[in-house]
């Protein structure tokens, strides 16, 4: 049985990153989550699953934002498509959410799954020119390499 791609999101911060992480996912057979920081907004990151789909058409592609505590902006990300959301405010708008989340079909969660952090390598200078070690990086974490 094939792992949910949810259970190795991949945090990205741009295009390139999405990009890579989908050749990675293509190149491996298997599914992708691409996790949106807090900052990322929810159209940001549907933007970024549609031309991660455009470029590795019969990928599966999902998408996990991190809304924080913020019940407004994980509620407006609901109503945007937004699949999972990540959200960790108060118990009692988690229930509400939840409830809003079932029934248009999203998974909202309130821990966030370990995840490749492709931003740690670009913070050494090791990979904001070069795709193709982001490439490498994104397929040894899909396919259970610790990234």
């Amino acid at each position: 049985m094939t792992p949910s791609p949810l259970s190795r999101p991949i945090l990205v911060r741009s295009l390139g990153d999405a990009l890579a992480a989908a050749a990675a996912a293509a190149s491996a057979g298997v599914g992708l989550a691409l996790m949106a920081p807090p900052a990322g907004g929810a159209l940001w990151l549907l933007g970024l699953m549609e031309r991660a789909r455009q470029a590795h058409p019969g990928l599966e592609v999902t998408g996990l934002l991190d809304c924080g505590d913020r019940a407004g902006e994980a509620q407006g990300a609901l109503t945007a498509g937004v699949p999972h959301l990540l959200f960790t405010g108060h118990p009692e708008a988690v229930k509400r959410l939840a409830v809003i989340a079932g029934n248009g079909g999203a998974t909202l969660l309130t821990a966030c799954p370990q995840s490749l952090d492709l931003a740690a390598y670009r913070s050494e200078g090791r990979g904001s020119h070069r795709p193709a070690l982001l490439e490498a990086l994104c397929r040894d974490w899909l396919t259970g390499g610790e990234g």
